[in-house]
């Protein structure tokens, strides 16, 4: 036994190098990248779907109570024109009721215009409660095509009396 020294692990298979394990350990690393980038596309996807479903559910609800929200206030327009054609068609009664006193206070002509003025607001209650809503808005768009100095007139008018009355409160 010339110069040979058995070592224990001569038996064993050469450690692989360090280069070995670097390249094994960046190829589990792409793989593990490409397992938690499918996963993340599937979980992506999923929530998608979710938003997808859950947006088409809030908008069909958005729908819906829009369109019950019209409906409400079409009712409620419905009803106030019923009470300002209530409230006009009274007012034309009002004044034709006292058309008798103006004839004796102030003289028949003058009871004459209060009769004529009363049968004019009474036909304007009627108009207004024999028109629809969609019509009174036709009407409307063309007064103020027509008259718009007018119409803006109106509108300062309307506005100044509102604020005075909620300025009262």
């Amino acid at each position: 036994m010339a110069n040979s020294k058995n070592t224990p692990n001569d038996d064993l298979p050469p450690e692989p190098s360090a280069k070995s394990h670097f390249s094994k350990a960046v190829e589990e690393a792409k793989a593990g990248a490409q397992a938690l980038g499918k996963e993340a596309q599937g979980r992506a996807e999923d929530y998608r779907d979710k938003l997808s479903h859950t947006t088409e559910d809030l908008s069909s609800k958005g729908r819906e109570k829009s369109g019950e929200a019209k409906d409400k206030a079409y009712e409620y327009a419905d009803q106030g024109k019923a009470k300002a054609s209530e409230a006009i068609s009274g007012l034309g009664k009002k004044v034709e009721e006292n058309a008798a006193v103006i004839d004796e206070t102030v003289g028949v002509q003058y009871g004459n215009y209060a009769r004529s003025a009363a049968s004019t607001i009474q036909d304007a209650a009627t108009k207004l409660d024999d028109k629809s809503l969609e019509e009174l808005g036709d009407d409307a768009k063309e007064f103020v095509r027509e008259k718009p100095a007018l119409a803006v007139g109106l509108a300062a008018a309307a506005g100044y009396m509102l604020a005075r009355l909620f300025r009262r409160r």
